[in-house]
């Protein structure tokens, strides 16, 4: 059965829609922090369909409030007044800690991430933009225009001037060797010198952990280091927060209030775990920032009820059940643990992240080269022993990326640690 559908997808869908495993799964429903296959296999699952189920697989609230909000009215676009769409504004806005702050709802992170473009392009007449090196903000023409990581870069043509900034990634590269305050001031001499090159742009866009390229993340302080030099010229920030927002990192709230000397972000980006598996993102901005636009503008999509009455159950549940608190917790035994069981892999070279967002970093032993090979090999042997784990990486794919729903029990962590064990040590 499986077979037959992976014809039918290869014979009617894209080349370069990849898909994980030698043998495609086809996975057929979920419940809390486990999913199933065509062929009744459970798995746990470590990755949440790309960090997207934030709370649970089945949520009882969500699907209640997904089936009440079907029976009435599932979409009327952004051309009329749309209650569910207003009260998610709200609580988002309140949330988001910037001043005088609107929302616009979009349907995915690539179309906000577009969004907060066109509004820093716009506000500060501009269309040159920094990005960091190893960065990812998504698929269309002009989020690949800029993300900073070659593999997912099928294009050098872009709308936009990119120049991309050193930082977002602590481990590698020409200051790798520097303490945290001395990487810090390198980076920040680098942002310096690279403005003073070229004329002012409109905004800096980061992701406060980045995501498809391994959860690598840089000292704590340096965005608000950024920000200061930013300011200085009126330059905007905007934070990615598609994969780090709704307390994932369990620190905090937003990825950004790691490095919060300097205040929010002008512009904030978000998607994926609000909507629990909905089609929500999202940006938050200060009004003056927001209504800088002087056309005609509407979501079709973006916003509609359905996935409002989602996004409200799913935040609700979220706060209620204190996650970003159980994702410190939990998150915080699940890196001891994976520290532990990799001290004597000689493939794993880092293990990295925060709350429920960490990363293994695996290269040849004995070098520091990149091993995508041993990385695809482990998430074949990891779902082998009934655990799903994600890719990523700017060096070649090589890190293994460990995000489950933000409920996950110190059991369940306890069992993914061992499964994981086992798959590393079966690559050696």
């Amino acid at each position: 059965m499986t077979k037959d559908l992976y014809a039918r997808h290869r014979s009617v869908l894209p080349d370069w829609l990849a898909l994980y495993y030698d043998d495609p799964l086809e996975i057929t429903h979920g419940e809390g922090r486990h999913v199933w296959d065509a062929e009744g296999r459970r798995y746990l699952d470590f990755f949440g369909g790309i960090l997207t189920t934030m709370t649970a697989h089945a949520l009882p609230e969500v699907t209640k409030a997904i089936t009440e909000q079907a029976g009435r009215i599932l979409h009327s676009s952004t051309l009329y007044l749309n209650r569910p769409m207003v009260a998610l504004a709200e609580r988002i806005a309140q949330l988001s800690g910037i001043p005088d702050a609107r929302v616009f709802f979009t349907t995915s992170g690539t179309e906000a991430n577009d969004t907060a473009l066109l509004l820093a392009t716009t506000y500060r007449r501009a269309n040159t933009v920094l990005a960091m090196r190893n960065s990812y903000h998504g698929r269309s023409f002009g989020a690949v225009g800029i993300t900073g990581n070659r593999s997912w870069s099928p294009t050098s043509l872009s709308p936009l001037q990119t120049l991309y900034v050193h930082g977002g990634v602590r481990t590698r590269g020409p200051y790798a060797s520097f303490s945290d305050s001395e990487f810090i001031a390198a980076c920040v001499a680098d942002l310096k010198d690279l403005l003073g090159h070229t004329r002012p742009p409109a905004a800096l866009i980061a992701e406060p952990i980045q995501g498809v390229g391994g959860f690598t993340s840089p000292p704590d302080g340096l965005y608000a280091a950024f920000r200061e030099v930013l300011a200085e010229r009126g330059i905007l920030w905007i934070a990615d927060e598609v994969q780090t927002g709704w307390g994932r990192t369990g620190e905090h709230f937003w990825g950004w209030q790691a490095h919060a000397r300097s205040g929010p972000p002008d512009i904030v980006t978000f998607a994926k775990g609000i909507g629990n598996g909905s089609s929500i993102g999202g940006v938050i901005a200060r009004a003056e920032i927001m209504n800088c636009i002087d056309s005609n503008s509407i979501s079709t999509f973006g916003g509609t009820q359905i996935t409002m009455a989602a996004g409200l159950a799913n935040l609700a549940y979220l706060l209620d059940h204190d996650l970003q608190g159980n994702a410190r917790r939990v998150g915080g035994l699940l890196m001891e643990r994976l520290r532990a069981v990799t001290a004597q892999i000689p493939a794993v070279r880092e293990v990295r992240g925060r709350g429920l967002m960490l990363g293994i970093e695996l290269t040849r032993p004995g070098t520091d080269r990149a091993d995508p090979e041993a990385a695809s090999a482990v998430l074949e042997a990891a779902r082998d022993g009934g655990l799903l784990i994600g890719k990523g990486g700017g060096h070649d794919t090589s890190a293994l990326r460990i995000a489950p729903p933000l409920s996950l029990t110190v059991a369940e962590a306890e069992e993914g640690a061992q499964i994981l064990e086992h798959a590393l040590r079966r690559i050696q």
